[in-house]
């Protein structure tokens, strides 16, 4: 059975880089065919998908958040994380983990394992 773990602080100024980890446990993130994905959900609005890493470490952003959006593996940890950098009160959502045989998707059914989420707030 995967389990996805998010982690980090709850609480970011605008302006600052916030920072999350997922850990990984009862599989690789290096096994093929996985895409290993951050979803988040902002209060009141849908899932958006923000990005994934692949087994092979490829990466992928959407094209929205592309510009201020990186991830990124520590594959020795099982780890994979997110680094939103400039954000700003609109950023504050709900943030997720997932992991699917594809990425791109805002579908919560398109991802056979999910973190339990973790909240995020912008504010100063």
């Amino acid at each position: 059975q995967v389990q996805l773990q998010e982690s980090g602080p709850g609480l970011v100024k605008p302006s600052q880089t916030l920072s999350l980890t997922c850990t990984v446990s009862g599989g690789s993130i290096t096994t093929s065919y996985y895409y290993w994905n951050w979803i988040r959900q902002p209060p009141g609005e849908g899932l958006e998908w923000m990005g994934a890493i692949a087994y092979d470490g490829s990466t992928y952003y959407s094209p929205s958040l592309k510009s201020h959006t990186s991830i990124s593996r520590d594959t020795s940890k099982n780890q994979f994380s997110l680094q939103l950098s400039s954000v700003t009160p609109e950023d504050t959502a709900v943030y997720y983990c997932a992991r699917g045989r594809f990425y791109g998707s805002s579908r919560r059914r398109d991802y056979n394992y999910w973190g339990q989420g973790t909240q995020v707030t912008v504010s100063s």
